[in-house]
């Protein structure tokens, strides 16, 4: 167990999966977003929080998306989830690599 955790790759690996995992299998509503309804020729934009697992079709009903016409992620939402699914294994990563340096 202590080779794999003084090894950069595996440490990524390892947290990359940790964290993923349940952030695409799992609705956890923490990412900020849009919802665009269409209500007949009008639509609105409403910001709500988003599940990764929406864009994948999980999480969510048929039934739960009549009238939506379109969701997705702001730029805040983007830019927290890259940090999360990758940044966040590449700094536990990096932090090993430098330790062994």
């Amino acid at each position: 167990m202590k080779k794999i955790l003084s090894s950069p790759l595996y440490v990524f690996v390892l947290t990359f999966l940790l964290i993923n995992i349940p952030l695409w299998v799992f609705a956890i509503n923490f990412f900020p977003g849009e919802i665009v309804y269409e209500e007949g020729l009008a639509t609105n934009k409403v910001e709500a929080p988003l599940s990764l697992s929406y864009f994948i079709g999980l999480g969510y009903e048929d039934a739960d998306m009549v009238g939506i016409k379109d969701f997705y992620l702001t730029f805040k939402g983007t830019a927290l989830a890259v940090c999360m699914c990758i940044g966040f294994p590449a700094i536990l990563a990096g932090r090993v690599w430098s330790k062994k340096k």
